[in-house]
């Protein structure tokens, strides 16, 4: 399951259905037909090709920007692209897993996206020569790698490459129709909010909406069909405090398409609770260090889940690397905590991508197949605490774990794909009512004598960041230590002192948060909070960056953990406008 965001996004129209259903056997035959006849690709005295794959995106993307109650811009982009990979040498030893496994030195002559109009000749065209230029780079990369071998020694290598078990899936992907002035209006009566909230200094409304069939055929005999859609309304606001800061807050509205998404009423609901905590944030107090008992409601519980879990449930593998020079690599946190508690010994974690509803709530973590062709199976990963497996794909990354169990979400680097989350569900069988969570609270701080404790309902994750405030708060956080990955900044925390009194504060990041931290997590809720959300490679899942995403979904309960440092932002700040802004009603 993928995405190509930023430029090229989104929508389907009425009316092409029957062609879509044509074009689709033409694809399929054309995909299939090169790759039989890829099997005859040899360069004389040079390693022959074991295995090849070939990917094709077909999608059609429609997407409207609004701010202010003026629309800022409209794109609609059918979009066919390709993606062929080869790999020579065998299972145990091939031309991936090095640094410049995906380096090509040579002209290109493929273009970077298929017809689209569906010609079987123009397509099988464009895959002979992607696949041309795909074994010339393996043929690069595995030579290059066994001369970068020569100096220098790895410990117990693992094999580059699992043997999974061909399967034939030709899903049914409809497509639907989608009204563009009807999209295009609800867009822009929703950025309009915003006019009545003039201490907001900026402010949009994003409408995206993605019909896309993904295709995927290898040489063992895979064969999947599947569909990939996604809609969602994004609303931002940002402003500065009296002192400069920047603050931001932002919702987003998704489902699986345009018929999943909530009324107007709803959305304005999200519009206005977005304008309104801009606002507050604005005039809220400077928090300051903080290190005591957190309560991390709904939202940002999933949110914590996603990042300090989730994401360190991703096994990368360390490139080979050419000597003398050092890969920038960051482990997973918990690669050395197999078998380990992780959680209290109340809590379980499992990954079920084959679930579509919770709740009555829908699960955009769904799919059948993932990128590599294997089939979507519940997976335990944390049992009574215990860390038990990891999300896997065919590319082994740690000893004991090989073989791919369905998570290839992502393309990656290196010549393999990401992991990624489908369904990731957290549950614990002791629990307290919801209600109750924040009285547990203030018992835990009244217990260490605190005069107050924290409460987090949303974190920035995935991020609303600019890219120039993302860079200083990774910067930041870098600075304050602490040595595992950094967790995205809460957007919404909130200062609650032993009456119960909440008072908003803002300016504050999280310190030395890591994934041992929930190990003395000290108190879960009864109702877990359902979180889609649109995951991808970039930083904090960074809005709008990454290339490729996907849709993923944690199920998680309210959790109290006992020790959470937080420290004060301390950064340049940027100055305030010298002069009002002007009226805007």
């Amino acid at each position: 399951m993928r995405k190509l965001r930023g430029s090229v996004c989104l929508l389907m129209l009425a009316g092409i259905a029957c062609a879509y259903a044509q074009g689709d056997e033409v694809i399929l035959k054309a995909m299939k037909d090169e790759m039989q006849r890829s099997r005859t690709l040899r360069l004389p005295g040079l390693e022959s090709p074991y295995y090849t794959e070939y990917m094709i995106e077909d999608a059609d993307a429609l997407a409207f920007s609004a701010t202010l109650g003026a629309l800022l811009g409209t794109t609609y982009t059918p979009l066919r692209i390709q993606e062929v990979k080869v790999r020579v040498g065998d299972y145990g030893f091939d031309n991936t897993n090095y640094i410049f496994s995906d380096a090509f030195r040579g002209a290109r002559y493929d273009t970077e996206q298929l017809p689209l109009e569906t010609n079987y000749g123009g397509l099988r065209h464009i895959l002979w020569l992607a696949t041309d230029r795909a074994f010339k780079t393996a043929e690069e990369g595995i030579a290059r790698k066994k001369s970068a071998l020569k100096n220098v020694s790895l410990p117990d290598p693992l094999p580059d490459f699992s043997k999974a078990e061909p399967v034939e899936a030709l899903l049914p992907a409809p497509r639907i129709g989608v009204d563009q002035a009807v999209w295009k209006k609800r867009t822009v009566d929703l950025s309009a909010i915003f006019a009545s909230y003039p201490e907001i200094q900026s402010s949009s409304v994003d409408f995206d909406s993605t019909q896309s069939t993904n295709y995927y055929v290898n040489s063992e005999g895979t064969q999947v069909r599947e569909p990939d859609n996604v809609a969602y309304f994004r609303v931002r606001g940002y402003a500065q405090a009296s002192d400069g800061s920047p603050v931001r807050d932002v919702a987003v509205v998704q489902a699986a398409d345009v018929n999943g998404l909530p009324p107007d009423a709803e959305l304005r609901r999200a519009g206005t609770q977005v304008a309104e905590n801009v606002t507050a944030l604005a005039h809220a107090p400077q928090g300051f260090a903080y290190d005591g008992p957190v309560l991390f409601e709904g939202r940002a519980s999933a949110q914590l889940f996603g990042q300090l879990l989730g994401d360190n449930l991703k096994l990368q593998r360390k490139p080979v690397p050419e000597p003398g020079r050092p890969v920038p690599f960051r482990p997973s946190e918990l690669e050395t905590r197999a078998g380990s508690r992780i959680l209290p010994a109340w809590m379980d974690v499992v990954d079920d991508a084959t679930q579509t509803e919770y709740g009555g709530q829908k699960l955009l973590g769904h799919y059948g197949y993932d990128l590599e062709g294997v089939k979507a199976k519940p997976l335990t990963i944390v049992e009574k605490g215990v860390l038990k497996d990891f999300l896997r794909t065919r590319t082994p990354a740690l000893k004991g774990f090989d073989g791919s169990n369905g998570h290839a979400r992502l393309p990656g680097g290196f010549g393999a794909n990401a992991a990624g989350i489908g369904n990731l569900f957290v549950r614990a069988s002791e629990t307290l009512p919801a209600a109750d969570m924040k009285k547990k609270l203030i018992e835990l701080c009244k217990q260490r004598n605190k005069p107050y404790g924290m409460i987090v309902r949303k974190l920035d994750w995935p991020s609303s960041a600019s890219f120039e405030e993302l860079r200083r708060e990774l910067s930041g956080m870098a600075m304050s230590g602490g040595g595992g990955r950094p967790v995205s900044i809460p957007l919404l925390v909130y200062r609650v002192d032993t009456n119960g009194k909440e008072e908003l504060v803002r300016g504050v990041r999280f310190r030395s948060l890591s994934a041992r931290s929930l190990k003395d997590i000290a108190a879960a809720s009864d109702q877990p909070y359902v979180y889609n959300y649109i995951d991808s490679t970039a930083p904090f899942a960074l809005m709008g960056a990454g290339g490729f995403v996907t849709n993923s979904t944690v199920i998680a309960p309210a959790v109290i953990l006992e020790d959470v440092e937080f420290e004060q932002v301390i950064d340049e700040m940027p100055t305030l406008p010298i002069v009002p802004p002007p009226p805007v009603k």
